[in-house]
């Protein structure tokens, strides 16, 4: 069987919006695909943890990744780890620059559980975050200039040698998200559909 892995942004959950267009496309439009979102850590050890475990209980299908904001660094580490295809939306691009302004008591934006982020967890992100993209031709990233919380050049010139569409203007939370889920699912998976 076919999967999915969605990955949502830091501090957010499976019960997202995108997560939920995403998982309410694939039931309507391809329900042989195994739709899998985890309710991301916001520590990047156990985040990794999570994820290798769940890439690796399926090694032996088809496994696809989209990731949004810190869900597109996640998706990077498994796409350089595995040589899995990727689609990223606003990525965020070595994240442990800008994670200062969360040390402290968090709250998560959807659920509400508080959790603390220390000077310590930062350097997690550090460590596991790749050196270069090797997996040329693996990604495909969408960004937006407008993008009030990352730096969109930042993911341009980190995933360079890939197929980057840059949309003038919206926003973080890349509002138009679900009109891309068809092209998203081709990208993803017309080279090794199971269907």
């Amino acid at each position: 069987m076919t999967t999915l892995l969605y990955l949502h942004g830091y501090n957010s959950s499976s019960q997202s919006k995108k997560a939920l267009q995403t998982k309410h496309w694939i039931a309507s439009n391809a329900p042989y695909v195994d739709f899998i979102c985890p309710d991301l850590p916001p520590f990047a050890d156990c985040a990794m943890k999570l994820l290798n475990t769940i890439v690796e209980a399926r090694s032996s299908r088809p496994l696809g990744l989209i990731g949004s904001s810190m869900g597109g660094f996640f998706a990077t580490c498994l796409i350089e780890k595995y040589d899995l295809r990727g689609v990223l939306f606003n990525p965020a691009v070595s994240p442990a620059r800008g994670l200062e302004s969360w040390l402290g008591v968090n709250e998560n934006y959807i659920t509400g559980d508080q959790w603390t982020l220390r000077s310590q967890d930062i350097k997690e992100f550090n460590k596991i975050d790749p050196p270069k993209i090797r997996r040329q031709g693996n990604y495909l990233v969408f960004v937006k200039t407008g993008d009030e919380v990352l730096d969109y050049q930042d993911a341009e010139t980190r995933y360079t040698g890939n197929k980057i569409v840059v949309e003038q203007g919206g926003d973080h939370s890349f509002k138009d998200y679900d009109q891309k889920l068809s092209d998203i699912f081709r990208f993803l998976f017309t080279i090794n559909s199971t269907n």
